[in-house]
């Protein structure tokens, strides 16, 4: 993603390098201004809410300008570098000052096709296509409108009452009465409906998404603040003279309390950021918009911990990474190969249920950048070989943070193991999109009943979180059931499968 500022400057913007981010930031420059730089070489890493991506130049050239430095979050779509493409060295002194953004508007070429500019990576920023109406030209000077609009946009997000306004001419202040007077509040249908079941009016939310659009975050902010301040009857808009004698009430309200102090050597505060900002959206709106229900089921798994150790010597699966995971991976499939209707997903937009003939199995992995849940694509045609290799791979990839986006995308089930921890069990939450969710938990010696007596036996509990859109407990009920006897009896493997 270039364009021209000069004749031999070419900026380098951040593309889209997954599907459809909206930002990233820049980790490591690996490069400086005067460094030349030939086409396709790495230029810098960068970070976005699902993995850490190293972007290539596109051009050979001399690096004029650093844009941003490292720990920058920057928006797609914004110039990053200066090249210089005339084969001269970079200037000894300081480079010219950049243009301030609002003045530099780079010219854009038209819509064509799918309004996508061509990037390095993913499909490409889209062009907006979003056209905001104009509002309407209040009564009063700008100047004198923006306070106390803000403190009316406040007072509607229960962030606190109106201060008093300042003396005004003889014209009313200009508040809009009805909802035709504004313009429609810009969210997506999930957000809408999210609004809608929370009981949140969107013409009284802050929008702080691209291009005025209203996101989940903004949605639960604005549900969460009735919490901070008194309830308001719903009424309807205000008369310049109840707004008058709402602005002469004394402020009690959390807006006119002191800032907290903070004590940076007893608290850290770390930026919500990458993966961490994804992954929190994520449980957010999975939480807030699957129906989840979890059940439980413990089970006697010394077999099957026979079976690996006896597999671990097996020719054929020399050099492979063989343990408890990859037999419960393995069953899992085959519940979902005898279980079909679970393996779907639900179509808010179209309401409609996506039966997948596939699955991409999913494994909640815990990185040093947080948690990130890669896949592996069509994990029910693999023989156990296949799966052993493709789980090594997964496991390595993300340890080493280069877990691509495109091996986060299109996950149809997922399984977390949080036995590793030491714990029995859990609750776990649906990774966005997907179905179910299968938590495992710690493998332990305990007293068992086996064959009429109580004897020492490898135990664990398993937990399976389900959409109850898609899965009715019957259902849910099943696919954990047959988890277990294939754990309790690992021969099912070849019986059921």
């Amino acid at each position: 993603m270039t364009t021209m500022t000069e004749a031999s400057v070419r900026e380098f913007k951040m593309p889209d390098v997954g599907e459809g981010l909206t930002e990233a930031e820049i980790l490591k420059w690996y490069v400086q201004p005067g460094d030349t730089v030939t086409d396709g070489q790495v230029v810098c890493e960068v970070e976005t809410a699902k993995a850490a991506v190293e972007l290539p130049i596109p051009y050979d050239g001399v690096v004029r300008e650093l844009r941003f430095p490292e720990g920058t979050t920057v928006d797609v779509g914004m110039s990053i570098i200066a090249v210089d493409v005339s084969g001269g060295s970079a200037p000894a002194a300081a480079a010219p000052e950049p243009a301030p953004a609002v003045e530099e508007e780079p010219e854009e070429p038209k819509a064509q096709g799918s309004g996508r500019q061509p990037v390095l990576v993913g499909y490409g920023v889209a062009t907006s296509s979003t056209k905001r109406r104009p509002r309407k030209s209040a009564e009063i000077p700008a100047q004198e409108s923006a306070p106390v609009s803000a403190a009316v946009q406040a007072e509607l997000n229960g962030h606190g009452t109106v201060p008093e306004a300042a003396p005004a001419p003889s014209a009313p202040v200009s508040v809009p009465a009805t909802a035709a007077d504004r313009p429609r509040p810009l969210a997506k249908p999930p957000v809408r409906k999210l609004a809608k079941d929370l009981g949140v009016d969107l013409a009284s939310v802050v929008p702080s998404g691209p291009d005025g659009i209203i996101t989940r975050e903004d949605v639960h902010a604005a549900a969460a603040a009735p919490a901070q301040a008194p309830a308001r009857p719903t009424a309807p808009q205000p008369t310049p003279a109840a707004t008058a004698q709402v602005s002469t009430a004394p402020v009690t309200t959390a807006a006119a309390a002191p800032a907290a102090s903070y004590d940076s050597g007893r608290e850290t505060r770390i930026p919500v950021k990458g993966v961490r900002k994804a992954t929190a959206q994520a449980m957010v709106g999975s939480a807030f918009t699957a129906p989840h229900v979890t059940e439980f089921v413990t089970v006697d798994v010394t077999r099957t911990m026979k079976l690996v150790e006896e597999l671990k010597g097996d020719k054929d699966m020399q050099g492979l990474r063989v343990n408890p995971l990859l037999l419960i991976a393995k069953a899992l499939l085959v519940a979902i190969k005898r279980n079909p209707d679970v393996n779907a997903s639900w179509d808010e937009a179209n309401q409609e249920i996506v039966r997948k003939h596939y699955v991409n199995l999913g494994i909640a992995a815990a990185t040093p950048r947080g948690l990130i849940v890669p896949n592996i694509k069509d994990a029910h045609d693999k023989t156990l070989p296949q799966l052993a290799e493709a789980l090594g791979e997964l496991v390595a990839t993300a340890r080493e943070g280069r877990t691509s986006p495109a091996a986060m995308q299109g996950g149809t089930v997922t399984i977390t193991n949080v036995g590793v921890f030491g714990v029995d069990t859990g609750t776990p939450i649906l990774n966005p999109g997907e179905s179910a969710i299968l938590a495992v938990g710690a493998i332990k010696l305990q007293p068992w009943v086996h064959k009429g007596k109580v004897k020492p036996r490898q135990v664990t509990t398993l937990a399976l979180s389900f959409d109850h859109r898609l899965v009715d407990g019957e259902l849910g009920s099943k696919v954990l059931a047959d988890v277990a006897a294939v754990l309790e009896q690992p021969k099912r493997l070849i019986t059921w499968g």
